[in-house]
């Protein structure tokens, strides 16, 4: 049983390396958001992998991995908008050329 739970922390590790990769040297802001959606993934897979495999097998870690999808598909909906948005005002999608979000 425990083979199992490696196996799956293998993967979710493996999901969140590419996540974190794609958004630190990638510039498209699709890309980025894509990356942050399979860092969001990986760790809705370790929540089920725990909550199947762990010490006290129930189902909190399942239905919250719900509700994180939930709220990732929430951020998924306005990233895509405020990206759209600024592709109409700058003409690009780039993410080095949105200066004006910086403080």
């Amino acid at each position: 049983m425990s083979s199992m739970l490696a196996s799956f922390l293998t993967l979710a590790a493996i999901l969140f390396t590419i996540g974190c990769y794609g958004v630190l040297t990638k510039r498209s802001a699709v890309i980025v958001l894509l990356s942050i959606e399979l860092m969001l993934n990986a760790v809705n897979l370790n929540l089920v992998a725990f909550s199947k495999y762990g010490i006290i097998p129930s189902l909190k870690g399942q239905v919250f991995s719900l509700f994180t999808i939930a709220v990732a598909a929430a951020e998924a909906a306005v990233g895509v908008a405020i990206l759209i948005a600024l592709y109409r005002k700058r003409g690009t999608a780039n993410v080095d050329e949105y200066h004006e979000l910086q403080s």
